[in-house]
């Protein structure tokens, strides 16, 4: 798990063509002069290029004011609009077999526990789900998150070697437990992204200190 001290910040936003080229040196410029102590965490580009997610660290004592920082990332990076910021509360975080090697791609998966079942959905995913796909050949990391604010409340990401780790066999291998059958069916409001890994700290940075 993060440094409890860490908090997460989860910039969602779209994205105009402008931003594949400059998004890395922009969203870095924007953590060197930011007031709230941010740091990125990394940034990634969906595959169509239409939106973004850049996560974000503050060590600060109290928690980052969600609204300004999208308001300040919005006026300076001028290819971003409706941006969201939401802190993110992380719940699980297992280093894959790919561990050390540098990420290409960055899965996500959101979703709204249906009434009831947020418990045995997260049973499911941290004693079986999340740990049996970060052990899959080409999973660099597996990380869930509950998200307080825009978008769906759980958020499980996978930071990919290549895209084609979704089809392997061993990653359809376990997604197609029993458990995974009784879970899945109670999702709702669910999204699943493929996005590609723009820019991030370096692994120090990345990790940190154990909690």
């Amino acid at each position: 798990m993060q440094d409890s001290k860490s908090r997460f910040v989860l910039l969602q936003m779209r994205t105009a063509s402008a931003a594949a080229l400059r998004i890395d040196a922009d969203v870095r410029a924007f953590c060197a002069g930011n007031d709230a102590a941010l740091a990125l965490y990394r940034a990634a580009l969906s595959l169509d290029g239409s939106q973004a997610y850049v996560y974000l660290k503050s060590h600060a004592a109290e928690a980052p004011d969600g609204d300004a920082i999208a308001a300040a990332f919005q006026a300076q990076c001028d290819w971003a609009s409706e941006v969201r910021a939401s802190p993110l509360e992380p719940m699980l975080d297992i280093a894959g077999a790919s561990t050390g090697e540098r990420s290409r791609f960055h899965y996500v998966v959101e979703t709204d526990p249906e009434t009831g079942w947020l418990d045995e959905i997260s049973r499911w995913y941290d004693t079986e789900h999340m740990p049996g796909l970060a052990a899959v050949p080409g999973c660099v990391r597996a990380m869930r998150f509950l998200n307080r604010g825009a978008g769906p409340l759980s958020l499980a990401c996978y930071d990919l070697l290549r895209e084609d780790v979704l089809g392997s066999p061993p990653w359809l291998a376990v997604r197609a437990t029993a458990w995974s059958g009784i879970a899945r069916p109670h999702f709702t409001n669910t999204k699943r992204t493929m996005f590609r890994v723009v820019a991030e700290a370096d692994e120090d940075a990345r990790h940190g200190p154990p909690s």
